[in-house]
């Protein structure tokens, strides 16, 4: 038996309930295995493959509490700085994926002068909910679910989960789907933005540590940059400050910390983005990487850095 979480106190008048904000890996047993339900009253409905019928539950309880709320972290100099190097890159009619955070919000706010704008993600935040509602997000150049924004997963503020609640312009797919690189790379002109602790000269990103201690999964960012690779006019982006938090060390590296997770490979990353610029990363040799990563480091560590990758017979 599965418990789940779904909205409203009971099935609405077709005898369905909906899993809410999150339809993820609970929504491909659906059918495979009886559900027994918290059924929240606070929970949005929502729609897409995340629907389970009455006749699928053996039972469900009642509740009435307010949902986990996220809300956005205060946005950097830095955050804004990155964000805007990666806007100017993003065409019209491009479909994009972002996640959680300063720099996802920043750049979604510099994003309201585009036209037909399409979002297939994997985690739904508050930032699409302006770009929705002025109109800058149609879907309408989408190969796939054309005028539908898909999520697998939603977390943010109760403005959020009010924007979802019996929404149909959103539809909630299994993680199995949403994140297949091969269904990312159908849909022509598709925006991976994705963030990563460190990146060393040969453009390996270490997203799942930090100072070689796990820290997080992978999560989809290695899905949607490989989606993005074979995406017709696909670009997948690699974010960081090119700095630690106080500034003292650089997040751009000869090699990895020891102890390091490879979560985007060197032959997978495309572009790597710090507030300092954009590197080059797809088709590039060694050299031409060590160079382009070093162009884009905080000016106080490149000189260390060129004498490394001498060292490294990289230069």
């Amino acid at each position: 038996m599965l418990p789940g979480r779904c909205s409203c106190l009971e099935a609405n008048r077709h005898g369905y309930f909906s899993l809410g904000t999150n339809c993820d890996y609970t929504a491909s047993l659906i059918g495979k295995a009886p559900f027994f339900l918290e059924a929240n009253a606070q929970m949005p409905f929502t729609f897409g493959a995340n629907q389970v019928h009455i006749s699928q539950v053996v039972g469900w309880s009642e509740s009435d509490y307010p949902l986990i709320e996220a809300h956005a972290p205060v946005v950097t100099d830095a955050d804004r700085e990155i964000a805007a190097l990666v806007a100017v890159r993003i065409p019209n009619g491009a479909t994009i994926q972002a996640g959680i955070g300063g720099m996802p919000n920043a750049l979604l706010g510099m994003l309201k002068d585009h036209r037909d704008l399409g979002v297939h993600t994997e985690l739904l935040s508050d930032g699409v909910i302006d770009l929705v509602e002025s109109g800058v997000v149609t879907g309408t150049q989408k190969t796939l679910r054309r005028g539908k924004i898909i999520t697998t997963l939603a977390l943010g503020s109760k403005r959020l989960y009010d924007f979802l609640h019996e929404n149909s312009a959103v539809d909630f797919a299994g993680v199995e789907w949403v994140n297949d690189p091969r269904v990312i790379a159908r849909q022509p002109n598709f925006i991976a933005i994705n963030a990563t602790t460190e990146v060393d000269f040969y453009g390996q990103c270490a997203s799942e540590t930090v100072a070689g201690r796990y820290f997080s999964s992978s999560g989809g960012q290695y899905d949607f940059s490989r989606g993005a690779m074979y995406s017709e006019g696909g670009q997948g982006f690699i974010v960081l400050t090119a700095t630690t938090r106080d500034g003292k060390m650089s997040k751009i590296k000869p090699t990895l910390t020891p102890g390091s997770v490879v979560t985007t490979s060197k032959n997978t990353v495309d572009k790597i983005v710090t507030e300092f610029g954009v590197a080059e990363m797809r088709g590039r040799t060694l050299r031409q990487r060590a160079e382009s990563l070093i162009a884009i480091a905080d000016p106080r560590f490149r000189d260390e850095l060129t004498r490394e990758a001498k060292e490294m017979a990289l230069l």
